[in-house]
């Protein structure tokens, strides 16, 4: 019988296909002869002990302009799918949270990747506390006194939400900035979450180096250089990638945090790391396959298939 592998994802007509990861997923899913189905997390549903989705038969194809077909939506039980990829973007928050508990009840009988208890409870701000001889000097917290006796330590100062993503909301305060007042009272009174405040590191400059791991183990990499005049290298926000080797400290940080993405169901990781110390472990829907494809002629999806495959 076809496989069948349901993305849940954010909708598929949205998608920049040159350099979205979900969309290199599927197409290497279908090379190897599974059925996409396409949902969105508004679509999940439970009731009564079963967890169903409103799902369309997707084809895919790199033709921009007409990337994509979709089918007639038709409810569909997740048991009867042999993979989930769980790929909407986030903000991680309640919705996401809601959408990790309800897939958590059909993983791993049904393959949840990433496993979604572990996606749940490693967002990417938080999951790098875990280690935290890897890391710039960082502080998580509302206590506004707190804040400021680390901008005091530290003087030059990055802040920025706790659950975002894609560099939105991240702030660069240097010396003197007199603005921390202002940003504080913007982000504390918007939200209930504490922030997360790092030391800025001046190697940013040189570039933001985002390395994919996949099962625990390193397999390639990009290097992400600001625009001028902007402290974030997010490429949305006009970060150029360039070629990157991976370091031996990357490697160090690699095989470090490894063994516990391997042991967590963790099967595609991207990390951040600037000047040999890692900012960031992203789990929820990391990017960059298609980028480091590019630069080193290599299918990084492909290995992600030959980690699902080989755990079905």
């Amino acid at each position: 019988m076809t496989k069948t592998v349901a993305i849940q994802m954010d909708h598929v007509a949205s998608i920049d296909i040159a350099g979205d990861s979900t969309f290199v997923l599927g197409l290497e899913a279908q090379r190897r002869g599974f059925s996409l189905l396409h949902y969105g997390p508004d679509d999940l549903s439970y009731r009564d002990g079963r967890v169903t989705a409103k799902m369309e038969p997707m084809e895919l194809r790199r033709e921009v302009g007409n990337h994509f077909t979709l089918g007639a939506q038709e409810k569909i039980d997740l048991k009867d799918v042999d993979v989930v990829l769980m790929r909407q973007d986030p903000p991680f928050d309640m919705s996401y949270i809601t959408a990790t508990h309800i897939l958590e009840l059909v993983h791993p009988e049904t393959l949840v990747v990433n496993d979604p208890n572990h996606v749940r409870n490693a967002p990417e701000k938080l999951l790098v506390t875990q280690f935290p001889e890897l890391m710039p000097e960082t502080l998580i917290t509302r206590d506004v006194d707190e804040i400021k006796e680390f901008r005091a330590d530290h003087k030059d100062i990055i802040v920025k939400p706790l659950f975002g993503n894609g560099g939105a909301g991240v702030f660069h305060l240097k010396p003197g900035d007199s603005n921390l007042n202002s940003l504080l009272e913007m982000f504390l009174g918007q939200s209930r979450e504490p922030v997360m405040v790092q030391r800025y590191l001046p190697e940013v400059r040189e570039g933001d180096k985002r390395i994919i791991l996949v099962d625990g183990e390193a397999a390639g990499a990009i290097n992400r250089v600001p625009a001028a005049g902007e402290a974030r290298s997010n490429m949305h926000v006009g970060g150029r990638p360039e070629k990157s080797e991976i370091t031996s400290r990357e490697m160090d940080i690699c095989a470090a945090i490894g063994p516990l993405l391997k042991e967590r169901g963790l099967i595609f990781v991207g990390i951040d790391v600037i000047g040999g110390l890692l900012t960031e472990i992203n789990v929820t829907s990391p990017t960059g396959l298609q980028e480091v494809g590019r630069f080193d002629g290599v299918s990084l999806e492909a290995q992600i298939w030959d980690a699902i495959e080989a755990k079905l």
